[in-house]
């Protein structure tokens, strides 16, 4: 696979890496900074260096982002995935935390999550912890209590109402309407229906065009790596031809992904007890845990918190990652109010539970932290002169 204008990042020393994680590119190569490149006042015409040569010009532009697919995962999966594989580009980085939400909504609004203040997949939105993608808790769906568009008020697509191919049952949702409103939905039932709609738009002369596909972030969390991985690449993969298959003149594909993933199985651990009787609830996931803590507890809670899990993960305060700009830059009150006091984030392939946060099954893969693996997506391009 080509790199265009890649460099590694430099080698970290082993105090640094013991205080604080590679950071996301928020200023540079970044999933926050594709929409505004391809959709900017100049288009296509001027690119930035660390996007695949071939946009450059493109009058009609396609972006497909697969859930999930992780630039490491990808290198070493390679062989299942020969059209992407064949793609111009190199790996990106997307953002912090490295979860659905905020990184989905980051791609569509160009912001970081600082700025949209989706922050992560439960968020403490003042008297209620809220899992975002389904907009509710235990008690049912909040959008009425916390409606989509005031907790995330920027628009997407810089303000472009764009065609959009998503799941059909997607469409309606509060997450939906939260970082997709305004755009016009073109749901699809079957993925194999992606590429024929972006045929269609293509040749009715839409110049650009946002689709999403889930696949490859379901059979990791699911079945974790190994053939059912390797199944869903090449399933992936066919998408991708299948998408190129119907460019026309003029296009580019552009493919990128919102977090990569980390298999974690049973490794999974409850706070320590001595730090969950300084904390009174939790948000966040499994590997970017935050503790919110007790009344007055805040210092005691970060010292006991390093002091159990600093050997796997990097526990820092909430000033940190303010001041550090983990989450971006120009982060306001009313996100800063969304945060907790210390945050877990995992180093080590190890999630901490929260018996507030369960699923319909155990998760094999996981994503969140800050690590190579879940911090590095593709962003790749194909084009049709």
């Amino acid at each position: 696979m080509i790199r265009e204008n890649w460099s590694r990042p430099e080698v970290l020393s082993l105090d640094t890496i013991m205080t604080s994680p590679r950071l996301p590119e928020y200023q540079g190569a970044c999933i926050t900074g594709i929409v505004p490149a391809l959709l900017g006042p100049s288009g296509t015409k001027e690119i930035p260096n660390w996007m695949p040569n071939c946009i450059q010009g493109a009058r009609q532009v396609v972006l497909l982002v697969i859930d999930g697919l992780g630039w490491h995962q990808l290198q070493k999966n390679i062989l299942q995935c020969p059209t992407i594989a064949a793609m111009q580009g190199g790996s990106i980085t997307t953002v912090a935390p490295t979860t659905t939400v905020s990184a989905l909504t980051s791609i569509t609004t160009g912001l970081a999550p600082a700025e949209h203040g989706l922050v992560g997949y439960r968020i403490d939105l003042g008297g209620r912890v809220v899992q975002m993608l389904k907009w509710g808790d235990e008690k049912g769906d909040l959008r009425n209590m916390y409606p989509p568009d005031l907790v995330q008020p920027c628009p997407p697509f810089m303000g472009a109402s764009v065609p959009v191919l998503s799941k059909a049952e997607l469409e309606g949702s509060a997450f939906t309407q939260a970082h997709l409103r305004g755009v016009r939905a073109k749901g699809w039932r079957a993925a194999s229906s992606i590429a024929v709609e972006v045929g269609q738009l293509l040749r009715a002369g839409e110049k650009f065009i946002y689709a999403y596909y889930d696949g490859v972030d379901k059979i990791a969390h699911e079945r974790g790596f190994g053939l059912f991985y390797e199944a869903e690449l090449r399933s992936a993969d066919a998408l991708v031809k299948s998408i190129q298959d119907v460019l026309v003149a003029g296009s580019v594909l552009v493919v990128t992904a919102d977090h990569g993933q980390v298999f974690v199985g049973t490794n999974t651990l409850p706070p320590h007890r001595d730090v969950l009787a300084m904390t009174s609830h939790q948000s966040g996931e499994g590997r970017f845990r935050w503790l919110h803590a007790r009344n007055g507890v805040a210092n005691e809670l970060l010292s006991r918190a390093v002091q159990h899990h600093g050997d796997c993960a990097w526990v820092v305060s909430k000033d940190q990652v303010i001041d550090e700009q983990w989450l971006g830059p120009r982060l306001g009150t009313a996100t800063r109010k969304r945060l907790g006091d210390v945050a877990l984030v995992a180093r080590d392939p190890v999630s901490f539970d929260d018996l507030a946060d369960t699923g319909p099954y155990p998760l094999q893969c996981r994503h969140g932290a800050l690590t190579d693996d879940e911090l590095d997506v593709p962003l790749l391009a194909v084009t049709l002169n």
